[in-house]
């Protein structure tokens, strides 16, 4: 078996892995140990040398590192790794299955070997498994139009299979009615709570829609202690402080949240970013440069979200001067794996913010972005095609993006709609109501990025 070659940034970790504390033999432990503090690179170099030696663990955590990143040669890669795996683990089964049900743009093709590798994996009582598979049935009806998800998950529930409340709980999320099952929530994820971290912020979540202060009090306290015990990884001690700070959940906490995110950031980059959005959400929390300060944290650790926040800054010109050219330099660099990037750059070359209008980069943006997800960006590309700007006039164009673009919610996309609905010719009615159905069948993975639930899998 020949070792794939290394990424340049961890060129340095082979050649003095000594330095990084990667001496002597590898460990699956220590690589556990690694990734739970954040050190990726550590992590790396023993799963590494343990895959090549043919562990198939080692294959997978090598492989969960990969697949985190969420670049299109590191999902590959990912793939590629969980295949040398798939021989009688399924483990490695239901995380392949994820992957190819999850992948940008998959086939038809790839989410039904998706379905059969979960479903297998699922046989088997492997844990990890029903999360995706539920999601699959749930945002792909189309494949597999014989499936009834809600008897399935009731089924799932009666046999006592691992996840499967949870499963109930993604169901709740996506269908609607996850407010008139708070009672349910609280009870299955009480239940859960020492075994899977991830029900902390559902608990947050039911806590704040009922404004129950001293429960989401005692939560908080229990989750900074499981913390500091290593029993709570700091990506849920994040994903509370986020439930914490989003308005739409009840009423904010933010000085909370605040709280939670300082406790995990020495060791847990991302919350440096998450901070810097904390403060420009609510600037009593902080200054400006102090703001800055936690996005250079962010962007030294290489993080993405740290360049969006930080283009937008430039792109708004509110809390920093506006600069176009600063503002496409780093969402540029955020634009592989963030959509908001994508719908921010549109803009600047829909608009010309460069001093010339670049129509087909604006397209090209905008579209990548709206169908990742950004509502915002369908309702740009509505305008481009029935307005003509920087295009030629499409009205069939018009009429798909404006119908996407509904769930915005907001009186200027109800108007737009309408309007280039009224302007059709039956004939282009039926013509875009086709492509909407195209699209939105293509678009099905983007509703369990939005919907789905706070679970993740180890």
């Amino acid at each position: 078996m020949s070792m794939p070659l290394l990424r340049p940034a961890l060129l340095g970790l082979a050649v003095s892995a000594t330095l990084a504390g990667c001496a002597g033999l590898p460990d699956q432990r220590l690589a556990r140990e690694a990734l739970q503090s954040g050190d990726q690179q550590t992590a790396e170099w023993h799963f590494r040398q343990l895959a090549e030696m043919g562990y198939s663990d080692a294959q997978i955590g090598l492989a969960d590192i990969y697949a985190a990143n969420g670049q299109t040669q590191d999902l590959d890669e990912a793939e590629r790794i969980y295949r040398q795996a798939l021989d009688g683990s399924p483990r490695a089964q239901a995380r392949l299955g994820k992957l190819l049900a999850r992948k940008p743009g998959s086939t038809q093709a790839e989410r039904q070997e998706a379905a059969e590798l979960l479903e297998s994996a699922a046989r088997a009582h492997e844990p990890s498994a029903l999360l995706p598979l539920t999601e699959l049935y749930l945002f792909h009806p189309q494949d597999f139009p014989a499936m009834n998800l809600a008897q399935r998950i009731q089924d799932w529930r009666q046999q006592g299979l691992p996840q499967a409340e949870l499963a109930q709980i993604l169901l709740y999320r996506t269908d609607g009615t996850y407010d008139q099952h708070l009672g349910e929530i609280e009870r299955i994820c009480q239940a859960r709570l020492a075994s899977n971290d991830a029900c902390y912020a559902e608990l947050a979540t039911v806590y704040q829609k009922q404004n129950r202060e001293d429960d989401r009090e005692a939560l908080i306290e229990q989750l900074l202690a499981g913390y500091r015990a290593g029993n709570v990884s700091p990506n849920q001690v994040e994903s509370v402080a986020l439930v914490l700070s989003d308005a739409e959940l009840g009423q904010p906490q933010p000085q909370r949240a605040q709280e939670l995110l300082e406790a995990i950031a020495p060791s847990y980059p991302a919350a440096w970013v998450s901070l810097a959005r904390l403060l420009y959400d609510y600037p009593a929390q902080g200054d400006t440069e102090t703001l800055l300060g936690y996005l250079d944290k962010g962007r030294e650790a290489a993080l993405p979200r740290a360049e969006l926040l930080l283009g937008r800054l430039y792109y708004e010109g509110k809390l920093l001067p506006q600069e176009p050219k600063k503002a496409e330099e780093h969402l540029r660099k955020a634009a592989p794996s963030e959509p908001s990037a994508n719908y921010y750059l549109g803009q600047i070359y829909l608009r010309g913010h460069l001093g010339e209008v670049y129509a087909q980069q604006a397209l090209d943006h905008l579209l990548s972005a709206a169908r990742a997800g950004q509502l915002s960006a369908d309702f740009a590309l509505a305008q481009m095609f029935s307005q003509g700007r920087g295009v030629k006039p499409n009205p069939v164009n018009a009429y798909v993006f404006s119908q996407l673009a509904l769930p915005r919610n907001t009186p200027p996309t109800f108007e737009l709609a309408h309007e280039v609905a009224e302007s059709l010719t039956p004939a282009q009615l039926a013509e875009g109501q086709r492509l909407l159905r195209e699209e939105r069948n293509a678009r099905g993975i983007v509703l369990q990025q939005q919907a789905a639930l706070q679970v993740s899998q180890p």
